[in-house]
């Protein structure tokens, strides 16, 4: 008997767990910010890391969530883009808190004293998280 309970409490755990999606981060309606960055001087490593350490300021401004940053991993995929050098992912709890996000003083002084300086082209992409 006690066998069977067990074996019945494992199926149910089991089950319980694969109901959940799989993979699911963060919250629907909270908000993911993409930055890819290409430096003026491409692959120069203490300027990514530069810009990686900067990234770090940016979690004391109030509704980021989480920040990663890194460098690029080179690939010989054609469906993959590897042509620039720093990579951020800033997730935000809102849209509210993205907006405020782009104008608060840390932000901007990240901005001013390292983004601008250091590249000559930044793409971002703003997506909704579902």
């Amino acid at each position: 008997m006690r066998t069977l309970f067990s074996i019945l409490i494992l199926t149910l755990l089991s089950l319980s767990c694969a109901s959940r999606p799989a993979g699911r981060a963060f919250p629907p309606g909270t908000v993911s910010h993409l930055v890819i960055c290409y430096l003026k001087h491409p692959g120069d490593p203490a300027e990514r890391q530069r810009l990686i350490e900067a990234s770090r300021d940016l979690r004391d401004i109030p509704g980021v969530i989480s920040i990663e940053a890194g460098n690029v991993l080179p690939s010989t995929r054609p469906v993959v883009v590897s042509d620039y050098d720093v990579a951020m992912v800033i997730t935000f709890t809102n849209t509210d808190a993205m907006n405020a996000y782009i104008t608060h003083p840390i932000h901007q002084k990240a901005l001013k004293e390292v983004l601008a300086p250091l590249t000559v082209k930044v793409v971002i992409y703003d997506f909704l998280n579902e």
